[in-house]
């Protein structure tokens, strides 16, 4: 079925940054809302961003508002998150997902509007 490929995590400082993609296989990522969410060990998982097939609708989590930018470059099939002024409090695992419709016009970071799901991608900050 459709496929989402999360790669960019790895060990950064805090304070640190780092830039995670969310790659489509399979389909046209383009046509498609794009939400980012992170799960820590132990946590429930957690919606961080979000953004609509156009990039004109974008919703970010008080959490990390500031501090993370959502892009996409439908060119390359990809979604971005920027993340900067990382805290050991971002490490997670992060996943991106796709809802089943192709061009919702509005973006939300509830868990049940995605239907497809990336494998995840492990970000650890820590000194």
């Amino acid at each position: 079925h459709l496929r989402l490929v999360e790669s960019g995590g790895g060990l950064v400082q805090p304070g640190g940054s780092l830039r995670i993609s969310c790659a489509a296989s399979g389909f046209t990522l383009g046509d498609y809302t794009i939400g980012w969410f992170r799960q820590a060990p132990g946590k429930a998982r957690e919606g961080i961003s979000c953004i609509s097939s156009s990039g004109r609708s974008t919703n970010i989590a008080d959490s990390v508002k500031g501090r993370f930018t959502i892009s996409r470059d439908n060119a390359k099939n990809t979604v971005y998150l920027q993340m900067d002024s990382l805290k050991p409090e971002d490490t997670a695992v992060y996943y991106c997902a796709a809802p089943r419709s192709r061009f919702q016009s509005m973006c939300v970071m509830r868990e049940y509007e995605y239907d497809y799901w990336g494998q995840g991608t492990q970000v650890t900050v820590s000194s």
